[in-house]
């Protein structure tokens, strides 16, 4: 009723500046755009031998976890990962399956990790996204760099931002739901916690007693619990996979859930959100939903 479309369009080309905010960003719409990256010399350089002599043995951060599932909810708690510091080429042995190891490896660290961890590489894309800068008036916030095994998962989430998701090698599966679909999607406030390895090897879940309780979404939408949250039937999600050389247009404030093939890479640009009229038609849509839960 709000327009949503059933499954998310393609461009065949980068919009201009003008068309792009006109057609996408104002009415909030996702959409992926092909051949928007395809100069990248990133797309073709960036193979595991490459990588390996460009960033080799410097040390980087890389989220560990025993299950793949990092920022997400676990035995009651929003538990982190593990932010482990190790030579790069060290996990690329691990994911290239040199090295077996039961945990969960994924080079995922956001604030910009690409710019501030891996400034080698910067070269090879673009610190920016030029028309997305234009049609925003702004320079993105951060611009991300990920690496990791396909056990690597990411939680039902939203962010604040207007995020293009570029990727270079392997696929990514997105399951998307538009911020209308708020009332049908769970939220609770967990005690946050950090995963910890042992000595031995296993992981411990260590509370982290000083900070505030996180709101975080409890549901798997590829599992859902219909008992537990009867409402999640209501919602309408898309699903989308987003292949080498393509990107993403992940409008800010979407619920999204993210897979992705062994060894994708992928390079994402943060461009902060607008708080306009939108922002607080979402803030009063999920005071709303928290009121009628209580009720």
């Amino acid at each position: 009723e709000l327009g949503w479309p059933e499954s998310v369009p393609y461009l065949d080309r980068p919009p201009s500046p003008l068309e792009f905010y006109r057609e996408w960003v104002s009415p909030n719409k996702p959409c992926i755009i092909r051949n928007a990256i395809s100069h990248w010399p990133a797309l073709e350089k960036w193979t595991s031998a490459y990588l390996r002599e460009v960033v080799g043995s410097k040390v980087v951060s890389v989220a560990v976890t025993p299950n793949g599932y990092a920022d997400a909810v676990f035995q009651d708690r929003f538990v982190m990962p593990e932010e482990h510091q190790m030579p790069f080429m060290d996990f690329l042995d691990i994911v290239e399956k040199k090295v077996t190891s039961p945990n969960v490896f994924y080079v995922q660290k956001q604030c910009s990790n690409l710019t501030e961890e891996f400034p080698e590489l910067v070269c090879d894309v673009q610190p920016d996204i030029p028309w997305m800068s234009e049609a925003l008036g702004k320079k993105p916030d951060a611009v991300n760099f990920w690496l990791g095994e396909s056990a690597a998962v990411t939680s039902l989430h939203k962010d604040h931002y207007e995020n293009l998701y570029c990727v270079v090698s392997g696929e990514k599966y997105f399951l998307l739901h538009p911020p209308s679909d708020r009332p049908f999607i769970p939220y609770e406030l967990y005690q946050p916690a950090t995963y910890h390895v042992s000595e031995d090897g296993s992981f411990e879940i260590v509370d982290e007693k000083t900070a505030e309780k996180v709101p975080w979404i409890p549901l798997d939408p590829l599992n859902p619990d219909l008992e537990l949250y009867p409402e999640y039937a209501q919602a309408k999600p898309l699903q989308c996979t987003v292949k080498a050389g393509e990107m993403l247009y992940l409008p800010s404030l979407w619920f999204h859930h993210v897979q992705q093939s062994h060894g994708c890479i992928a390079v994402n640009y943060w461009y902060d959100m607008e708080y306009d009229i939108k922002y607080s038609y979402y803030q009063l849509l999920d005071c709303l939903t928290k009121t009628v839960k209580m009720l």
